[in-house]
Order: structure tokens, then C-alpha cells, then sequence
């Protein structure tokens, strides 16, 4: 009893100062689609590389600065895309790979704070951390191996963001957004130790994101 006791008393102690820093969470489904241009490989234009897009459970959370200034962390379940070639790998499959997102982002909300509808408009920085880079089997054929490691190095990069918020009562409401974010990745592939491949992908996706949003 006392361990719960002591449990439940950390829990409030934590929930008493969130609940007055006016905080609100979205949960929606949120979309990865990147760039349609392709990325060279090895500064062969013949040659490129190109990735679908993906759609995941997003959840974002706002903390309410002003009635018009709002800091907003977006997150959600990893994306998964597959890597295609282009040009004269046109059709090819290279790899797929993993990836989180993590975005901060500032704010500036219109309008006045008890109006229902309310656009914004937002800057802020992404980091985008790869893993599961998987090679294809396409891939391993061409190379000749099936020793082949494909990695993607983690990016760092600008988001610009629009959206609004629109309030059905005092609690709930709904939140749409649409993020350009600069996600450039150094892509390498390694046949048998040795280094193959090389590719500066830029991703630079568009992210979009509907949900529903609940405020504390």
C-alpha cells in the first residue's frame, strides 16, 4: 500500500503542474510522402534513387505558450519506405528502411483564442534517425552477393508547417496539418566490406496529418 500510496502522490505531483500548462495532444494518421525526384547515385544521373510513401499513426503534442504562440512536438510510429531505383534502375527494388521523424516546431496561431476555427502557421527543426535497412534482394543479385549492408545516416533539417484547429466543445476538437521537411541522408552500400555505392538522397517529403485533438 505504501509503495502504491507513494506512486499515486509522484503521479499527481507530475499531472498537477502539466494540467495548468495548458497542454493538448492529436492523434491522427499522418503521411510521409517524399520527394519524386531522383537522387544520383555515385553522380550518375543514368542512375538514381527514388522512395515510395508511407502512412502511420501520428501523434503530436501541444503546449500552449500564448493565445496565439503554441510549441508542438510531432512524433509517431516508424515509417517504413521502400527505396526504388530510377533511370536506368528504373523498376528495381534497392532496399527498405525504417525511419522516425521527430519534429519541433514554434507556432503562431490567428485569429482570436476563443474562436472555433483557427489557422496557424509554423517553423521549426526536424531530426530524422534511419535503421531496419534491409537490401533487396534485386540489389544482392546485381551485386553479385549477399553480403551487403545499405545505411542511411541520420539528418537534421528545416520544417515549415501550415495547418488549424478546429474546437467541438471545450475538450475536443480537430487538427490537420501539412509539413515540408529537408531530409537529406547520406545513403551507402557495402558489397562484401568494401564500399559499392554511394547516394546524397533528398527526401524532402510532404507531411500530412488529420486528427483528433484533446485538450488537458
Amino acid at each position: 500500500m505504501k509503495k502504491l500510496g507513494a506512486a499515486l502522490l509522484t503521479t499527481l505531483l507530475v499531472a498537477a503542474p502539466l494540467a495548468q500548462a495548458k497542454l493538448s495532444v492529436n492523434v491522427g494518421l499522418i503521411n510521409v510522402n517524399p520527394s519524386d525526384t531522383a537522387s544520383a547515385i555515385d553522380q550518375n544521373k543514368a542512375l538514381g534513387l527514388v522512395a515510395d510513401s508511407n502512412t502511420q499513426l501520428g501523434i503530436t503534442f501541444d503546449y500552449k505558450y500564448t493565445d496565439n504562440i503554441v510549441f508542438e512536438l510531432v512524433a509517431a510510429t516508424p515509417f517504413s519506405h521502400t527505396v526504388n531505383g530510377a533511370g536506368g534502375l528504373a523498376g528495381a527494388e534497392i532496399a527498405k528502411v525504417k525511419h522516425l521523424p521527430p519534429t519541433f516546431l514554434a507556432q503562431y496561431h490567428f485569429l482570436d483564442s476563443t474562436a472555433k476555427f483557427r489557422p496557424f502557421v509554423g517553423v521549426g527543426l526536424n531530426y530524422t534517425v534511419f535503421f531496419s535497412e534491409d537490401p533487396s534482394a534485386a540489389l544482392k543479385a546485381t551485386l553479385k552477393t549477399d553480403d551487403v549492408k545499405v545505411e542511411l545516416d541520420s539528418s537534421f533539417g528545416i520544417a515549415l508547417q501550415a495547418g488549424f484547429n478546429y474546437d467541438i466543445d471545450e475538450k475536443w476538437g480537430i487538427h490537420g496539418m501539412v509539413s515540408k521537411i529537408d531530409i537529406n541522408t547520406d545513403a551507402t552500400v557495402y558489397a562484401n566490406g568494401a564500399k559499392a555505392l554511394t547516394s546524397d538522397v533528398e527526401l524532402d517529403p510532404v507531411v500530412a496529418m488529420l486528427g483528433v485533438k484533446y485538450k488537458f
